[in-house]
């Protein structure tokens, strides 16, 4: 039975979400699944969704309604198409899309995810509007795993959930509260994925430097850099990544480790969100600019070459042209590698909804001026590389021919020209030209 049904998974958002879909899949594996690349004739198609992005839910409306087209070709010849909706937007619309959407056959939450093939199983059977969004109890990642070859850089999620509660944002509500897996079965995922060719991890939370996780003996609670020093342990594992963090949750500890750790990479995904202390304290950041600027110091400080990321948010409401005016500022000051930048939407049911927007051309227009300052910054940043020998992570073939792409060690794309047996290895590269979002490279040497 093995690979006699096909599965299609489309995976939005973050990285979370990528690594709860390669849990889904391996979870599916088990039941006859092999991943398909395209919807098109699949046995199963599963949505992933992000509640992150303006729009979400409508966007997860939308997709399902060219799939109703592909289901429709599949019945017309025999077939059957199993819909399932899972993730953040699947947690926060539960039964009402089921009533807006008569296509879907299971939804099924981020937390319940290691229970869809028993609702597979029973919406094959002939069940329909099945609903999963609970926070069950029994751990979802205790499932066994399949011993295949992986891709050289991998996700480790250590963290979920959000007991920040900012105003603009719905993790809380459709991950739950912060909750930290213990560092035993951690260190042994790792390895796992270790012996299975993979060189670099990422650790993953929506807080994940909020991580505090049970000792291997049961005696206390790890600190995040102590579970980073462990990982860095072990053979085979020569680079470590986290994301995201909060300001408020980056310990002494955390920073030290950065300067301490050579297998720990130089970037640090840190987001604030705005330059203005009174939106900061609207948004319920609980943290100031200032407090901000000085932790950057203090990380610099620790290592000079870090590479620094961020998010933002524009026209959040109430903001004025002058707050708007401090949030380029602190961008100024902070020097950021890369950002992420966005316009406010509102999320329903959380607080900052409630309150009235920002003129949406007013918005719009900070949003271009943002970007136009993060964009020269991110450019400038990647200039700075041309000419330097960089570690590179070769990781799969290029779109040319001969070429592969690997990254930096501050997270940029290295295109160059290499073996595609080199999959896999750190080679020494020589960087010899810089675009907006890569880098041209040649093995050293």
């Amino acid at each position: 039975m093995t690979g006699s049904k096909t599965l299609f998974i489309k995976t939005y958002g973050c990285q979370m979400n990528v690594y709860d879909s390669e849990r889904m899949a391996e979870a599916m594996a088990a039941e006859g699944y092999r991943l398909t690349d395209a919807p098109e004739g699949a046995d199963m198609v599963l949505l992933n969704t992000c509640h992150i992005r303006e729009k979400a839910a409508e966007k997860v409306y939308s997709e399902l309604g060219r799939i109703r087209k592909l289901a429709e070709a599949k019945r017309a010849v025999g077939g059957e198409m199993l819909v399932g909706v899972a993730g953040c937007v699947a947690q926060a619309e539960g039964e009402e899309m089921l009533r807006r959407s008569k296509l879907v056959d299971l939804v099924v939450g981020p937390q319940a995810l290691h229970r869809l093939p028993d609702l597979a199983r029973r919406a094959r059977a002939g069940e329909r509007g099945l609903v999963d969004t609970d926070f069950p109890e029994d751990d979802k990642f205790a499932a066994p795993r399949p011993k295949a070859r992986r891709a050289p850089a991998a996700f480790l999620t250590v963290q979920e959930g959000c007991d920040k509660f900012c105003s603009f944002c719905v993790v809380p509500y459709t991950r739950g509260a912060e909750i930290s897996r213990p560092a035993a079965p951690l260190i042994e995922e790792a390895r796992d994925l270790a012996e299975r060719g993979v060189v670099e991890l990422t650790l993953l939370g929506q807080n994940v430097n909020a991580w505090r996780g049970a000792a291997p003996d049961g005696e206390g609670r790890w600190t995040l850099a102590r579970l980073i020093r462990a990982l860095a342990e072990i053979k085979g594992i020569e680079r470590i990544r986290y994301t995201t963090s909060h300001p408020n949750d980056m310990d002494e500890d955390l920073i030290a480790a950065h300067g301490e750790e050579p297998k720990l990479m130089p970037y640090l995904h840190l987001p604030v969100q705005a330059g203005s202390d009174r939106v900061l304290k609207a948004m319920n950041r609980r943290h100031t600019a200032a407090a901000y600027l000085r932790l950057v110091e203090r990380i610099r400080a620790a290592r000079p070459d870090i590479a620094l990321s961020g998010d933002f948010i524009v026209g959040f409401p109430g903001e004025t042209e002058a707050e708007f005016e401090e949030t380029l500022a602190l961008v100024r000051e902070a020097r950021y590698a890369q950002a992420y930048s966005f316009r406010y939407s509102p999320r329903p049911g959380t607080p900052a909804a409630e309150l009235p927007p920002v003129p949406a051309d007013e918005a719009a227009e900070r949003l271009q001026r943002l970007q136009a300052l993060l964009g020269a910054q991110q450019a400038a940043f990647q200039q700075a590389t041309v000419g330097r020998r960089l570690p590179v992570l070769l990781e799969k073939p290029g779109r040319e021919t001969g070429q592969m792409v690997g990254r930096s060690p501050y997270l940029q794309a290295v295109h160059m020209q290499a073996d595609a047996g080199m999959a896999g290895r750190i080679v020494e590269a020589e960087i010899v030209g810089a675009g907006p979002n890569s880098l041209a490279g040649r093995l050293a040497g």
